[in-house]
């Protein structure tokens, strides 16, 4: 059970730039060579630590023995670790790697110390920030600069934006005191705070999102200039920076504070996953599962990116991970590149609607719209399996087309084998499921179940040592019941035991490789939430923007009044909103862009709450697959070998059927298990039944029309007929359903009889 050490990883983490990068960021995997890479990986690292001890809600001043608290060990432990430091380099002995590592480490003690009870949740959101401008700027430097002076100024605007958060950090209670009023001091850091965030942001992310958030800014400082009623009554330069910069309306509002938690944390999870195997087993139960049946490697590459968006909730990342794998053999079995490419793209986007850890928009509509996460879960559980539903069926027919046979068995690994080989990570995962639906918040579901996480990849290093096979069933039986009395006795018992397990692994066999690995992991988790983090934070001057100004206001009427003659033209118009501003920006701003505009309109035309966000949430995701700017259809290029426009338009094709789910949700939310008037019990269920099968036939049909296949090729007229029976089935105006399972009917029996018939005898 232990996981695979990590070979050399000291080299690895400070080695020269991989030629494969993130897409979401366009930097590469690494931390940079050098020394600088290797002080980059520990901040990362001392930032993990930092969002780990502020979302657990450590008590690090209670006392556990008399006189003895956490603040006080850890500053012993620190201290002695500083003196040997310097004992080290008395002796001679190399000491700054050790330097690199204590310093960013320190600092952390030093600003979580500081508070007593706890890290107040504005300390929580600025040092957030300010830690993901130090490691975005100093990635930048260590990868992107071509001189010198371009590594200083990138390293420069790191600090810079990391001193911001310092600065909120040093005068928190002055600044609560005076709120409203700013200093010149605090006017200079406010100003800072925004344009640091603008380049660091442009230069990792591109130039969209500034863009728009900037275009957003420059309506609260002249939109007093504009014509009624997009006029607003003037706000000077003094007042939109304290909004902007202060207090939890602007850089720091909701989608920061969530970023800080639920989706840091959630991040980490999977990113100790990814290191525990838990790729490799859904790569292998897909396989074994699927791998043999006709266009075996696509429906593999589907299931695995299902599965895969159980824990990840980046579509990019599923493309980058299980894409690797799964495209290059699609490409070995026939399909072609574009294909393969749109295939994984497709599969791995709806991974951000996949419960039960969705993408960080279904964390940040929880906390939006005050509902819990468990209800956005509830909400996305069946449109989430008729999305890769629609996907698999979609790949089922171009196999047929094609006529693509699956993969030889003896190339297969066997499902049932690979699940009992490592079943022990789906724990974790079970857990956090059974958490989430039994009340408990998504904050501390995530905890728990990264805490476990550490605790079976540290318990499977001992374990792998322990050669009587008694012993270790004794051993891992222990560990499990010491692991579950945290319903009982609470979180704290799980980080006790990782402590104890932690000290352990250091003096057995193998021990000290998983340490460095889930350093390694922590320090990927702080990469990893580049993108999610800056976006979160300058997607807040939108919020800023529409809280100060009400300009969503404006948006929302014309909405409205647009509705009021036609919902289905509103939903239109909100789905286009949707993919237009998907073309330049990620999913999180443009969902906190449009359901600021949109989604309090179509909750007013008497769309559910949670409906009307869901609905945004799907078409922001569709909009990562809708070209020219398609960021999923991009990251499949370089692997596909493929251009990125043609794996756009692929993924296009084959999500078709997906788009016309979100557009049923809304005339029956039954879809989307949300309380109809009228209906309770089992009519309520029956309901809902009806709504699964009905948006299935449609999804299956609008796959045939695309994809011109069934048994055999489709003729013309047979794919018209099956699109026209898939509009009727999504229009739900009176009998529109029976016209479609009519035609439906009609046009699948026809085309099974015509191709039973003999080849003279067929249309």
């Amino acid at each position: 059970m232990a996981i695979e050490p990590q070979v050399n990883i000291e080299r690895q983490e400070t080695s020269p730039p991989a030629a494969v990068v993130d897409p979401e960021h366009g930097l590469p995997e690494g931390f940079g060579p050098g020394r600088s890479g290797q002080l980059l990986f520990w901040i990362a690292v001392a930032f993990s630590v930092f969002q780990i001890i502020t979302a657990f809600g450590l008590p690090l001043d209670r006392a556990f023995l008399p006189g003895v608290t956490l603040i006080r060990v850890v500053g012993a432990i620190l201290t002695l670790w500083a003196v040997k430091i310097v004992w080290d380099r008395l002796q001679g002995r190399p000491t700054m790697g050790a330097l690199f590592a204590l310093v960013p480490l320190a600092v952390v003690y030093i600003v979580v110390s500081h508070f007593s009870g706890g890290v107040p949740s504005q300390i929580v959101r600025t040092m957030h920030v300010g830690f993901l401008c130090l490691v975005a700027g100093a990635m930048l430097a260590n990868h992107r600069a071509t001189s010198r002076a371009g590594w200083l100024i990138g390293w420069g605007l790191g600090l810079a934006g990391f001193l911001v958060g310092l600065y909120h950090w040093a005068f928190y209670f002055d600044l609560v005191n005076r709120a409203g009023e700013l200093t010149p001091a605090d006017f200079v850091v406010g100003i800072a705070a925004l344009v640091i965030l603008f380049v660091l942001v442009w230069r990792v992310m591109g130039p969209a999102l500034p863009i728009v958030s900037g275009l957003f800014l420059a309506y609260c400082l002249f939109g007093q200039y504009l014509p009624a009623p997009f006029d607003h009554r003037g706000y000077d330069v003094e007042q939109v920076i304290e909004h902007m910069s202060f207090g939890t309306e602007g850089l720091y509002a909701v989608p920061t504070a969530v970023s800080a938690t639920y989706i840091f944390l959630f991040i980490l999870f999977g990113a100790f996953l990814e290191r525990a195997g838990m790729i490799q087993l859904f790569t292998d139960i897909a396989m074994g599962a699927f791998g043999g049946a006709r266009g075996g490697p696509a429906k593999v590459a589907v299931f695995a990116s299902a599965l895969m968006g159980t824990i990840s909730g980046s579509g990019v990342a599923n493309v980058v991970s299980t894409g690797q794998f799964t495209i290059p053999l699609m490409k070995r079995f026939g399909y072609k590149a574009a294909f393969a490419g749109g295939v994984e793209a497709t599969a791995s986007m709806g991974g951000q609607i996949m419960p039960p850890v969705m993408g960080a928009v279904a964390f940040i509509m929880a906390e939006t719209i005050g509902v819990p996460y468990a209800d956005i879960v509830q909400a996305a559980v069946i449109p989430a399996i008729l999305y890769f539903a629609s996907a698999f069926w979609a790949v089922h027919l171009e196999a047929g087309k094609r006529g693509l046979v699956g993969m030889p068995k003896s190339e297969l690994p066997n499902a049932l084998a690979s699940f009992r080989a490592k079943w022990f990570l789906v724990l974790p995962l079970a857990v956090l499921v059974y958490l989430l639906f039994a009340g408990y918040t998504p904050l501390y579901s995530g905890s728990v179940g990264l805490a476990l996480t550490v605790v079976l990849i540290l318990g499977g290093a001992i374990a792998a040592g322990l050669t009587h096979e008694v012993i270790r069933l004794v051993f891992w039986v222990g560990l499990g019941l010491l692991a579950a009395s945290f319903l009982i006795v609470g979180i704290f018992v799980i980080l006790a035991l990782v402590t104890v397990l932690v000290i352990a692994s250091l003096f057995v066999r193998g021990g000290p490789d998983t340490l460095i690995a889930c350093r390694a992991a922590l320090a990927d988790g702080a990469r990893q939430a580049l993108p999610v983090g800056l976006a979160c934070a300058v997607v807040g001057i939108v919020i800023g923007t529409m809280t100060l100004t009400g300009v969503g206001t404006i948006f929302g009427n014309w909405v409205v009044s647009i509705g009021k003659g036609s919902l289905i033209l509103s939903l239109i118009l909100t789905m286009f909103v949707s993919l237009f501003l998907g073309m330049g920006i990620p999913t999180i701003p443009n969902y906190i862009i449009t359901s600021s505009l949109a989604a309090p309109a179509l909750l007013e035309l008497g769309v559910p709450l949670i409906v009307g966000h869901m609905f945004v949430f799907y078409f922001g995701i569709m909009a990562d697959l809708t070209p020219p700017v398609a960021l999923a259809a991009f990251a499949a290029a370089p692997i596909a070998r493929e251009n990125g426009f043609k794996i756009g338009f692929q993924a296009i094709r084959i999500a078709l059927p997906g788009f016309v789910i979100p557009y049923m949700a809304v005339y029956d939310p039954a879809l989307m298990l949300q309380p109809e008037p009228g209906l309770d019990g089992l009519s309520y269920w029956l309901a809902a039944a009806y709504m699964v099968f009905k948006t299935s036939l449609a999804i299956g049909l609008w796959g045939m029309a695309s994809i011109g296949y069934l048994n055999a090729p489709m003729l013309v007229w047979e794919r018209v007929l099956a699109a026209a029976a898939a509009a009727f089935l999504f229009l739900a105006l009176p009998i529109t359903d029976e016209i479609g399972f009519a035609l439906g009917i009609f046009t699948i029996g026809f085309h099974i009889w015509r191709c039973r018939q003999p080849t003279a005898a067929r249309i």
